[in-house]
């Protein structure tokens, strides 16, 4: 871990990342890729120890509150967020200029922040965003090996449930020939339906691999899966897109499964819910 003093922290759409890289340890992870120019290895977490003060000027200056987004990149609570509580204290701020925030995660550590989102919730909007790939425990220890399993993330939702908190899952990445299957999916569905999740997001059944996260996936391939390598290499090459042999089938039943539960499973839907600001807040916090 190392600390950096950043220019800026919210992009155009008003997302943040307070760290780079993590320490979670997922096999599949994207942000490895060398398109994003991380100059540190991955689990050296670069930490913006200035993060909260350039969120709290950049919230000043807004003419309106808004959506605040984090986690598209890095877990805002990995390991090193339990003493730094640097992820705490920019909730803190956007609770006190009374914007909304979405975060996405797979640690259980967000429960220490759930007061927050309560408090956020009641005047703007808060939603917990939970990744969910493998519903197997044992396979899950293996594909995202230090962070909290599936069972324990189902149980992070039911908490956020419990206090009226909205939350969406990721359903992605789906892994060809290791959890690319009905079981799987149906697991994990269950979870989301129980815990009355709002959206489940997925993109295709399949995962993406390019410079950078191919080389240290295939690496924990041969590590845990002897012979998958090859099997990956010989069906995709160097293919972007790794989509599995059930997306058909698998996609058929979650669309289906979604709409009869009254889900919403339609990306563009899920993304425009979760960034928008509630209007009626909105014209309260202009009297504030």
């Amino acid at each position: 871990m190392h600390f950096i003093q950043s220019k800026t922290i919210l992009s155009a759409k008003n997302g943040m990342n307070i760290y780079r890289g993590c320490t979670h340890g997922c096999i599949y992870c994207d942000s490895r890729s060398d398109c994003y120019q991380m100059d540190h290895p991955f689990e050296d977490i670069a930490v913006k120890q200035n993060a909260s003060e350039l969120l709290e000027d950049a919230l000043r200056r807004k003419r309106k509150p808004c959506m605040i987004g984090t986690g598209s990149m890095c877990d805002p609570y990995m390991h090193c967020e339990e003493d730094l509580g640097y992820t705490r204290k920019c909730l803190e701020i956007i609770d006190k200029y009374n914007c909304g925030v979405t975060v996405i995660t797979k640690s259980d550590r967000i429960l220490r922040d759930i007061d927050l989102f309560e408090q956020i919730n009641r005047h703007s909007k808060a939603v917990a965003q939970i990744t969910l790939t493998t519903y197997d425990e044992d396979l899950c220890r293996i594909v995202e090996p230090n962070v909290c399993t599936t069972k324990r993330r189902y149980e992070v939702l039911k908490e956020f449930q419990k206090r009226g908190i909205p939350t969406v899952v990721w359903l992605c990445p789906i892994l060809p020939y290791i959890n690319d299957t009905e079981k799987n999916l149906r697991g994990i569905l269950d979870y989301c339906f129980d815990a009355g999740v709002v959206g489940i997001i997925n993109f295709g059944f399949g995962v993406t691999l390019r410079s950078g996260n191919r080389e240290y996936f295939y690496k924990k391939l041969d590590e845990h899966f002897p012979g998958m390598k090859e099997r990956y290499q010989k069906r995709f090459g160097d293919s972007y897109e790794c989509p599995s042999e059930n997306s058909a089938k698998l996609w058929s039943i979650f669309k289906k499964e979604c709409r009869s539960h009254g889900v919403m499973c339609d990306p563009n839907e899920i993304f425009t819910y979760l960034n928008e600001y509630p209007i009626q807040n909105e014209q309260l916090s202009l009297f504030d």
